[in-house]
């Protein structure tokens, strides 16, 4: 017993012990692999809380006791509430106790065979039990949280704009599960009442957006959570364009990001949330909502960009880049540094009718109004950079 409780203070000393588990589960078992930080830290301690309490099972000739049952029942359930497949985390303990053993084959001095053949029946007999556990709890969890559709559908959104999952396949398979497919290309709507009333949003609200204006149902594709006082509905990226004026109608701003992909709705939860805690009270409208361009300009603004120079203009101005269209990306410099239609037009030797015409040209292609403070001003930010 000596030899094994010197093997077992070594190991749990040493933390390349458990960074050696977590690396080798994460080459080996394709839903640990893209990970987040956060995930990774959770499965670090994890795995340090199993290397120690096995150790220490193989020292002591012991088995599980009730306390570790019920933890494992704990993880099973977490993973099931999360969307990590189940033969997934099995495998990943069998992937851990086989760095386990081989740490343990390493030492110095090795264990004698005795102690080597205990430490592979307490490993087997210890999965054998684990599995079943973790297993009975994953199914339990699972079957709740279908039962109960409505919470699961917004468990699932919270997992997503929080950043918790292991995988879009796992969040895809999630969904699959509760009747669902996750909308791809989608758009993110975060949305707040427009008064200062202080008055927040119910999870009932936020499903009512999705109502038509005449009561009728709306898209039913659509996720829906609270975040506080505001709403986050995950859209098909089509009915992301009927926004504006469901809001409006109901007195609420919002801001509609479509222009990432869906393993980063945590990021496009993070800007859209952001903009409407920056964006000042002329940058909002009753007919329309702020968009990905609004919402990095704001970033830029307050000193945390988070796109490129290029991307951000490409957001604000797209067609206007195009070669086709250097007129009017002309006539809106000449706009924006003289300020006027007509002195713009009298520098370009057009006809101010002419001028005007190209600015609507600019408004209908890039759904931004030159002769609007706030999107003149995203509009200037926009060709400023570019240049």
């Amino acid at each position: 017993m000596k030899e094994r409780e010197r093997i077992r203070q070594r190991l749990i000393a040493d933390p390349r012990v458990v960074a050696t588990i977590v690396t080798a589960v994460r080459e080996q078992v394709p839903a640990y692999a893209a990970l987040d930080d956060s995930r990774l830290h959770e499965v670090r301690a994890i795995a340090a809380w199993a290397l120690d309490r096995l150790l220490l099972l193989w020292v002591t000739d012991g088995a599980l006791t009730p306390a570790d049952l019920r933890r494992f029942r704990g993880i099973a359930a977490a993973r099931a509430a999360d969307g990590r497949p189940m033969q997934a985390v099995l495998r990943a303990y069998r992937v851990a106790a086989t760095v386990m053993t081989d740490e343990v084959a390493a030492a110095t001095p090795p264990p004698g065979a005795p102690d080597a053949f205990a430490l592979a029946r307490m490993a087997l007999t210890t999965l054998d039990t684990l599995s079943e556990e973790m297993a009975t709890a994953y199914t339990a969890t699972s079957e709740d949280l279908t039962a109960d559709r409505d919470r699961a559908l917004r468990l699932l959104l919270d997992d997503l704009i929080a950043g918790r999952h292991a995988s879009i396949g796992a969040l895809t398979d999630r969904a699959a599960r509760l009747g669902r497919q996750l909308p791809d290309p989608y758009c993110l709507l975060v949305a707040e009442p427009a008064g200062a009333d202080g008055t927040g949003m119910t999870q009932e609200a936020a499903v009512g957006l999705l109502a038509s204006p005449d009561g009728q149902g709306g898209d039913t594709t659509a996720l829906t959570t609270v975040r506080g006082s505001r709403a986050v509905l995950l859209l098909p990226a089509a009915a992301g364009a009927s926004a504006p004026r469901a809001l409006g109608e109901r007195g609420l701003r919002g801001c509609a990001i479509s222009g990432e992909s869906l393993d980063r709705i945590a990021v496009a939860y993070r800007l859209a949330a952001d903009a409407l805690d920056t964006a000042p009270a002329h940058a909002h409208h009753p007919e329309r909502v702020l968009t990905d361009g609004d919402a990095q300009v704001l970033a830029l603004l307050g000193g945390r960009p988070a796109g490129t120079p290029e991307q951000i203009s490409r957001l604000i101005l797209g067609p206007l880049l195009q070669p086709g269209r250097r007129h009017l990306m002309d006539a809106l410099t000449t706009y924006l540094d003289t300020g006027s239609a007509n002195a713009a037009a009298r520098r370009l030797g057009l006809h101010p009718q002419s001028l005007r015409y190209r600015l609507r040209r600019i408004r209908d292609l890039t759904t931004r109004d030159p002769r609007d403070p706030w999107q003149r001003l995203t509009l200037d930010i926009a060709r400023t950079i570019a240049h």
